[in-house]
């Protein structure tokens, strides 16, 4: 028996990979958080970064600019990554505007070892802003042009996610 067919999306090789992936912090809410994404190692890229509460902040988060992602026919995105033991959200966005409807999906590695996260699409749940959108469409896999991560739900402090793969499976 065969396992799920992986096709990688990115694996952190190039500098091209990583420069992909931009900051968008609570500071556009008035917020002092930061985030940063940047190689950790060869193959390896680093999330990292504060999380605070003040000034009503409480994110952090990265991601890609739009563009076409090879995803036709997946069923789940998956990670390979080294966590601290926090929750993360691993987001995508279906069109190429900054602001709008996202899909996230929580996942929460061990802490202090690599793992592999498999996020199955019902798994991503449409949100604006922080909220969920009711009556929102379940997310399309086919149709993921851009993707990010993000930690939030008041987990104030300091943060490292470092990331040696995603990819889609089917």
């Amino acid at each position: 028996m065969n396992g799920p067919r992986r096709i990688v999306l990115t694996d952190f090789d190039t500098d091209d990979e990583i420069a992909l992936w931009g900051s968008i912090d609570d500071g556009v809410m008035g917020g002092r958080s930061r985030s940063d994404f940047a190689r950790a190692a060869p193959g390896i890229a680093r999330f990292s970064g504060n999380v605070s509460l003040a000034n009503n902040g409480g994110f952090a988060s990265v991601r890609t600019v739009a563009r076409a992602w090879p995803t036709l026919g997946a069923t789940a995105l998956a990670l390979r990554v080294h966590a601290d033991g926090k929750t993360y959200k691993f987001t995508v966005r279906t069109d190429d505007g900054f602001d709008g409807v996202q899909y996230q999906a929580r996942f929460t590695p061990p802490a202090g070892e690599w793992s592999e996260c498999v996020l199955p699409a019902t798994s991503f749940v449409a949100s604006f802003r922080g909220r969920a959108v009711a009556g929102a469409p379940p997310l399309d896999l086919s149709r993921v042009r851009a993707l990010g991560l993000m930690i939030s739900d008041q987990q104030a402090g300091p943060f490292e996610l470092q990331l040696d793969w995603i990819a889609a499976e089917s």
